[in-house]
């Protein structure tokens, strides 16, 4: 059962120092569940928080990190905490336990929110749960972010590109334009792939 919470940490960093940035994250944070990109590169941690109040306890080492990647980093630290909303696809841990993730991103006019919302249970989930190689998807929605909107996180273990076809269907190709048409603001969409890193 996923966590109330979950803070969502991303650096991106100079594609040569993806390696080097991935192996200083994971000696300051041993049993962090952390991501690379696959498409882009970045570091990814997401970390389930009961409450707000384990904030202090899930940031507490992150100057001394920020430190160390900072000579690696292609920007600043990206940091939000989102609020769990539903489980299309459950999952038996806090997260998919998978060897990859996506974050698909929406941002949803406030107007037809509620319409959305009922509108994506026999459309976007429907196709959730009938993939076969979506293993996990959870829904979120932004708390504390400069980036407002419902972020969605899937777990797979196949190839990005399998799991993805799914997604490039007739069929789906049909409920994003109407999405776009009907909910999602201009700017507010994108789906992003990580790969776990081991512990």
């Amino acid at each position: 059962m996923p966590a109330p919470l979950l803070l969502v940490t991303e650096v991106p960093v100079t594609g040569e120092n993806l390696p080097e940035a991935v192996r200083t994250w994971r000696a300051h944070a041993p049993e962090a569940a952390l991501y690379e990109g696959v498409e882009a590169s970045t570091v990814l941690e997401l970390t389930p928080l009961e409450s707000l109040s384990e904030l202090d306890a899930a940031t507490a080492g992150w100057e001394t990190l920020t430190k160390a990647l900072s000579p690696l980093a292609d920007g600043d630290v990206r940091r939000q905490v989102l609020r769990f909303v539903d489980a299309p696809r459950p999952v038996e841990g806090l997260l998919p336990d998978t060897p990859y993730v996506q974050l698909r991103h929406v941002e949803v006019k406030l107007p037809v929110l509620e319409e959305y919302l009922t509108w994506r249970e026999d459309t976007i989930f429907d196709v959730v749960r009938t993939s076969p190689d979506v293993e996990g998807f959870l829904a979120y929605h932004s708390l504390l972010s400069t980036e407002p909107g419902i972020m969605f996180v899937s777990g797979f273990s196949v190839d990005p590109a399998e799991y993805a076809k799914p997604f490039q269907s007739e069929r789906y190709a049909e409920i994003a334009k109407y999405a776009h048409s009907k909910f999602v603001t201009e700017s507010g969409l994108y789906t992003r792939v990580y790969k776990r890193v081991p512990r």
